[in-house]
């Protein structure tokens, strides 16, 4: 990786300038979407039997990346792309200095040496790895401790190939922006709730109700927020100074607060979201708390839809597929999107476009 000392500053100074103007936001409520389309999953073969709750997916170049939330012995899994073969494990769960405690996401940083940073929630941390000479696995590269300022990190995207955004769970913002070394430098936003009275006398709790997935896209400059519960899409656009707020039809995130908690209502919404260099791509579930809690032996985990947003925010496409997924991975040049099946024996599957 190059060194991050002036980089990092040059991206201050232009986060600090840019703030200085108040962002240009807009509200759009969509109530569906031109087209749809059903989509039926090929199931990926694999050579080892290895996951226990698959969740997340990414792909850079050869090599695949799958995260296991509750496998008992490593987070990560490296496969060859697009072939699936397995290749290593990495991200140890324990509480070692090298070993992981809740592993929440991973992001591939870099193209020419490229890295793999990973957040683990309970320590507070992100782990930087780097490839082998042989690609077969990733070794313990760095260690950052996040700033004490940062309320229990749940998601990270890279910005610039620098400095992360966080989701503020202190409810103050939206984004924190944090350097390489772990440091709070600035945060940016706000959350676009029309709940006044939680906005400003729960601000910790709305921001639990508002946990959302986040990803980044640098040729666009676009940081995508989708919502856990309800139904909100955030697009924040860096290069213009623009803030999109799309609202489908389950509104907002419903919550009771109950002893400094946020206990979910409404829907379970958004469970994935990734800008790519067309659109943004979005897992969706829909189904209402009510209705799952009547019958919770029979409750099917993931969301059997794909929303299709423009970089605009436009909608564009709603997907329905032939079974629940969680996380996606989407390959725009041979037209599949990947997924994370977990109630399935073979939990890993695309679907055509």
């Amino acid at each position: 990786m190059r060194n991050h000392t002036w980089y990092s500053l040059f991206i201050l100074i232009s986060i600090l300038t840019g703030c200085k103007k108040q962002a240009s936001e807009s509200v759009i409520h969509y109530t569906s979407f031109p087209t749809g389309k059903e989509l039926k999953a090929i199931t990926i073969e694999l050579d080892t039997a290895i996951f226990r709750y698959p969740f997340r997916m990414q792909a850079q170049g050869d090599r695949v990346i799958v995260m296991d939330l509750h496998n008992a012995n490593h987070y990560f899994h490296l496969f060859t792309y697009p072939e699936f073969r397995y290749v290593s494990s990495f991200g140890k769960r324990g509480d070692a200095p090298d070993e992981m405690l809740a592993a929440e996401n991973f992001r591939f940083v870099g193209d020419q040496e490229v890295e793999v940073w990973t957040l683990d929630s309970n320590k507070s941390t992100i782990t930087r790895l780097g490839f082998s000479t042989s690609r077969d696995s990733l070794l313990h590269a760095k260690a950052v401790a996040l700033d004490k300022n940062l309320l229990r990190p749940l998601d990270f995207c890279i910005y610039e190939d620098s400095l992360m955004i966080i989701p503020d769970y202190s409810g103050e913002n939206r984004f924190c922006f944090v350097s390489p070394a772990g440091k709070l430098l600035y945060k940016s936003g706000q959350i676009p709730t029309t709940n006044l009275v939680a906005l400003n006398e729960s601000k910790p709790v709305l921001s639990q109700a508002w946990r959302s997935f986040v990803d980044y896209h640098p040729r666009h400059g676009i940081v995508a927020a989708a919502t856990q519960l309800g139904e909100v899409l955030e697009i924040y656009n860096y290069r213009d100074s623009t803030h999109t707020v799309l609202i489908g039809p389950n509104g907002e995130p419903e919550f009771q607060e109950m002893n400094g908690y946020a206990i979910p209502a409404g829907i379970m919404g958004f469970s994935d979201v990734q800008v790519t260099d067309n659109y943004i791509y979005t897992v969706f579930h829909g189904r209402k708390f009510k209705d799952m809690m009547k019958n919770p032996d029979k409750i099917v985990d993931g969301g059997q839809f794909i929303y299709v947003f423009d970089l605009k925010g436009n909608p564009v496409c709603k997907y329905t597929l032939d079974r629940f997924v969680n996380g996606l991975f989407v390959d725009e040049t041979t037209q599949k999107i990947y997924a994370t099946d977990v109630n399935s024996n073979q939990p890993l599957v695309y679907f055509a476009l």
